[in-house]
């Protein structure tokens, strides 16, 4: 790795640290709101999401994706990015604050360049647990890949070793969450539980039959309710302090009671072996087998779309609005904007609405997650703006129930008034 590689690099950690300051920071800086939102913006400069924790296929009902669409998304671990390419031959423009995020979105697309067979994709960016996948990036990855995200991942983390040993050992263990997971894991088998237990669970009545042996009663421990208490605590799953207000708020019994009723969710409401985020949850990794649940960006019968269709998808560094603002009137047809909002101020929502207004042609769709289950935008966002989209509330709160992930209190679906061309 160059000299200036290294030095590009670290330019682009910086450029995430200032515009998730510009996010999440908004209190005066030597109070305790401060400190927290300052701990916060370094907790979540590096790698965050080596998985994204939105369910795609929901995405994908939701958008109604047509060949051609343009579709705006926050990129995070781009396993929806990439699974959109399955929907149909759709072009994506990703974009994120954090560049440890873009390098990854660029290191998959240099992947499927060079990777011709579904079992090498797999092993890279599946099982990513073998030193092959190390050496295979030295050989035929590095030099194809762009200067900044090499930079990345060729440089080294706290260990001394190079980021793209993550590959070698598990990558889905390492970033903020996968550490948060496992510190879930450590702490919950101190107190007598043990997560990896649902895993044994051969049907619907098993697995809540294990979650309250394993995992229910975790909630009811004097230091897990001393920890849940402390906004800090809860950075590894990627809650700013903005967003656990309103997670706290969200319910009669506060914090621990809306962590308790998610993890609830993803235990006992969906079949474990058709979840590949409880598989990760409770197992830290996929499950193996030709039947096992993946993203649909990883499974075998897309892997000639997605490796054929991953050219259409370009990235970039930085604020979804300042990226709109630069694009065309009536331009794109998709937004897919994660949890970004319950991040901003009034003022930043209607600056990003006015651009997506501006920019969505009739009938394009937006969709977006919050943590509570509130309706977000109703009273922050001008009327004017609002009254040029139609909200999906029946549906939004159908695909909220189906969303495998379990994590989010409400999913939203808007359309843009209009009859689509």
């Amino acid at each position: 790795m160059t000299q200036q590689a290294t030095q590009t690099a670290r330019a682009v950690r910086r450029i995430t640290t200032s515009g998730l300051g510009t996010a999440v920071r908004r209190s005066k800086p030597l109070s305790r709101a401060g400190m927290l939102e300052w701990l916060f913006t370094r907790a979540f400069s590096g790698l965050v999401y080596p998985q994204i924790w939105e369910d795609p296929v929901v995405d994908m009902e939701a958008l109604q994706l047509n060949a051609g669409d343009h579709v705006v998304a926050i990129a995070s671990g781009s396993c929806n990015v990439l699974s959109y390419l399955t929907a149909a031959p759709v072009r994506v423009s990703a974009v994120d604050l954090n560049g440890a995020h873009i390098a990854l979105g660029r290191l998959k697309l240099a992947a499927l360049s060079r990777i011709t067979s579904h079992d090498a994709f797999l092993r890279f960016f599946g099982r990513a647990n073998s030193r092959d996948n190390v050496a295979f990036y030295d050989n035929e990855i590095a030099p194809h890949l762009d200067a900044v995200s090499r930079g990345y991942w060729e440089g080294r983390g706290l260990d001394g070793r190079r980021r793209i040993n993550l590959f070698a050992n598990g990558v889905y263990r390492y970033g903020l969450l996968g550490r948060f997971i496992g510190t879930g894991h450590v702490l919950a088998r101190l107190l007598g539980g043990n997560p990896r237990a649902m895993l044994a669970a051969r049907n619907r009545d098993e697995q809540r039959a294990l979650y309250e042996q394993h995992l229910a009663p975790v909630f009811e421990r004097k230091l897990v309710r001393w920890l849940v208490r402390q906004p800090a605590s809860l950075y590894g799953l990627g809650i700013p302090p903005a967003q656990y207000k309103a997670l706290a708020a969200d319910g009669e019994d506060g914090i621990l009671g809306a962590l308790k009723l998610r993890l609830e969710r993803l235990a006992c409401d969906f079949d474990l072996k058709d979840n590949y985020f409880a598989q990760q949850a409770f197992g830290r990794a996929y499950a193996e087998g030709s039947d096992a649940s993946l993203p649909p960006y990883l499974q075998p019968a897309h892997f000639d779309d997605v490796r054929t269709r991953a050219a259409a998808i370009s990235y970039r560094q930085g604020s979804v609005t300042v990226m709109l603002s630069e694009q065309p009137a009536e331009s794109c047809d998709a937004y897919v904007l994660l949890d970004a909002q319950d991040w901003m101020n009034d003022a930043d929502l209607t600056a990003l609405w006015s651009q997506i207004t501006r920019t969505a042609r009739p009938g394009a769709r937006v969709i977006f997650r919050t943590a509570a289950d509130e309706r977000l935008l109703p009273g922050r966002v001008p009327t004017e703006i609002l009254d040029q989209w139609d909200y999906q509330e029946g549906q939004s709160r159908e695909l909220c129930r189906r969303d495998r992930s379990a994590i989010y209190g409400g999913f939203h679906l808007y359309i843009r008034r209009g009859e689509a061309q």
